[in-house]
Formats: C-alpha cells, structure tokens, sequence
C-alpha cells in the first residue's frame, strides 16, 4: 500500500499493524487505514446532484415497470442469477451465464467450485431478501449472509459467519501485504468500533438522499472490509437492500454488478481514491451513474419481455390451446430453463399432462429443446433468453 498517499487523508488514519504471513512463511510491519465514521453530511457538486437525480427517476421507472409483470416473484430469479454471474467474476470467480441458469438441473455435488461459489450467492441473497422483512440491515444479518455466501469455498476460514478475526490485505497475496493496493482496519476493538459506527449510520434517519447513502455506506463498508471473504459481493447487496427496505424498489430487479464488471478498475480506484482524498464526489457520481444506467436498461427488458409475451400468448390463441399451456408461457420469465417433470411438480398435474404441453409448445415454435437426449430433456424459448442475457 503507498503508505504516502493514505498519510493525510481527511476521512481516516494510518496505524501501524505487524504479525506473520503464514503463506509467505514471513514477518511482516506495515500499515492500516482506519476510516472515521460516515459522514452526517455531505456538499456535492451540481454535476453529482444531476446524476442522482436522474439515478433516482430511473428507479422510479423500473419499479413501476417491475410491477406490470403478471408476477414480478418470477421475473426475480433471472436477475438475481445474472447478478450472481457478475458480481462473483468481480472478484475473480468466473463463470457463463449459462452455466448459472443450468445450475437448477445439475446435483450441488457435482457443480463446479466456481458454480458452487456464485450459486451460494443466489442462497444469500434469496436470505437477505427474507431477513430485511424481520431485521434492519445490520452485522447480525450480515454475519448470516457471510457464513451462507462463503460456505463450502476457498474463502471458507475459521471466522466463517463472523466478524474476521486477523489482518486482511487486498492485492497479489503472494507479493504480500507490503506491496497490497489497501489494509483495511486492523481485526478486534478498531474493527468492532467501526462497524459498529457503520451500522448506526446505515439506519439512521437523515436527510441524505438514499443513493447518496447507498454510495457512502458501501465506501465504508468496504474500507472497513468486516469480514474475511465476501465484503465485495455482500456489499454491493447491500446497496439492493436499502433499496428496497426504503421502498424504492418493491423487488430486487437491479443488476449493479453487470455495469461495474465492465469498469472494474474504475470502480475500484473510486473507493480508493475516497480513502485517500476524502473527496466523497466523484464516487457519488460515478454510483449514481450506474444505477440509472442500470435501471434504465431493466426497463427495456421488461418491456421487451412484455412485448415478447404478448406475442407468445397471440400465437397459442390463434392454435386455440388453453390450460397448463398459458402457465408455461407465464413462468417463461422466471424459468429460462424447463422440463415437464418440474413444470409437471410446480403446477400440480401429471408428467403426460406437463410433456403433452411442451410438445405442443415446441409444434408452435415457442420452445426448443436444447440437450438433444430422448430423456432428461431440458427446454428454452430463445426470445425471452435472449433478452434475460445479453449483455
């Protein structure tokens, strides 16, 4: 870490941290940064306001356009697995898509460890979007989400679902902790203290605008960097759950992570550069850019997907089919990937009844069948696909 850079930076200070590095099998002493508490206010230029204005509006949109789904749960399932594919490769798990949307047909035991890793992402956010319902967000919650999100991973430690309990450093681990790109606050009291801080501020009630909440409380949750693996994917989390606990958002429809994949480096040099200038607006701006970005862009899909059902629901009135049918035609939005077998199970009919249906579906051109097996059959229809995945 450029010890210089950090040294009189206005929003925290350096203190001075030493032990071993096990996988160096060396002594180390260096340097911590510890962020002072989040600010109770904040001045930002008029370009930043402008930019979190229209991130706002856009939010705005793609609530009311979530809600015109015939069920808006369904829609859920796509967008969170998407999510998952793009904030697991920011940190350096990767992934297709459509691996992740193949995952519901393949046995935990025999995925892969990258496909276990952003599946746990998927169980933690599916968690946190029941625990917001009962709990604030706070460290009880999050040591939760961690200990799901980590489990069974190469980042699983001893501290699993727990405040960390030694020094973390990001950067090349074998280059060690002298020549890391950040030290977060040292483990015990300073790291107790500081989430603690964080917390508090996270629920307060203020006049700070959400995003500009949203983009400060995830700048100091990942200089704090509470926990030994996670902090990255847990923190971008965050920024969908005190949207939707603020009622912004009624569902967890917004991918972040897709838009910050393809500015990693500049996302990542944002937090670092709040740590070391205490300059708080370009962050927000650059934060606010993306979710209206990213809002925007889900109210195109759904509207593609509105559009895309309308023409699906036309083609089987014109064959004059009903039933089980218009049910399938309905969970396409959720389940980019069907059988008859779960579709037999989801609505309760017999698996001839489910298999009738989908020949028929495939008659009409609305499903391919993509495993080219006479069993084990797995279908898509490529219209609502293509539009749940591009990028």
């Amino acid at each position: 870490m450029d010890v210089e850079r950090f040294r009189s930076s206005p929003v925290g200070r350096l203190v001075r941290v030493s032990g071993h590095d096990a996988v160096l099998d060396q002594d180390y002493s260096h340097f911590a940064f510890v962020p002072d508490p989040a600010p109770a206010s904040l001045t930002l230029s008029q370009p930043t306001v402008n930019a979190v204005s229209k991130a706002a509006l856009e939010l705005g949109r793609l609530d009311f356009a979530v809600r015109r789904l015939p069920d808006p749960r369904l829609f859920v399932r796509p967008v969170l697995r998407r999510e998952a594919q793009s904030t697991s490769e920011l940190e350096g798990t990767f992934t297709t898509i459509e691996e992740v949307l193949a995952a519901d047909f393949i046995e935990e035991g025999r995925r892969s460890a990258e496909l276990h890793e952003v599946m746990n992402y998927v169980q933690a956010a599916e968690q946190a979007f029941e625990l917001i319902k009962r709990l604030p967000i706070c460290v009880r919650a999050l040591c939760e989400l961690q200990r799901t999100l980590v489990r069974g991973t190469r980042g699983a430690r001893y501290d699993l679902g727990e405040l960390r309990q030694r020094q973390v450093f990001i950067g090349e681990r074998e280059l060690g902790i002298e020549h890391s790109r950040f030290v977060p606050v040292p483990n015990g009291p300073m790291l107790t203290d500081g989430i603690s801080s964080w917390e508090k501020w996270i629920n307060a009630e203020d006049d700070i605008p959400l995003i500009v909440k949203a983009a400060v409380g995830h700048y100091q949750f990942e200089a704090l960097h509470p926990f030994s693996d996670g902090n990255g994917r847990l923190g971008r989390l965050i920024v969908v759950l005190q949207l939707m606990e603020a009622g912004i958002l009624a569902y967890p429809v917004l991918n972040l992570s897709p838009w910050l994949k393809l500015r990693k480096d500049e996302y990542k040099n944002h937090l670092l550069a709040v740590s070391a200038t205490g300059d708080f607006d370009p962050w927000v701006r650059f934060f606010a850019t993306a979710i209206e970005a990213q809002a925007a862009d889900m109210v195109r899909r759904i509207e593609d997907l509105l559009a895309v059902r309308e023409d699906l629901l036309k083609i089987v009135r014109d064959n004059r089919r009903h039933g089980l049918i218009f049910d399938i035609i309905e969970d396409l939005i959720g389940y980019l990937s069907l059988t008859p077998s779960t579709t037999a199970k989801r609505h309760g009919v017999q698996y001839k009844t489910a298999n009738d249906a989908f020949m028929r579906l495939e008659q009409m051109g609305i499903l391919t069948e993509i495993t080219g097996k006479d069993y084990g059959r797995i279908f898509v229809c490529q219209p609502v696909r293509r539009i749940v995945t591009r990028p």
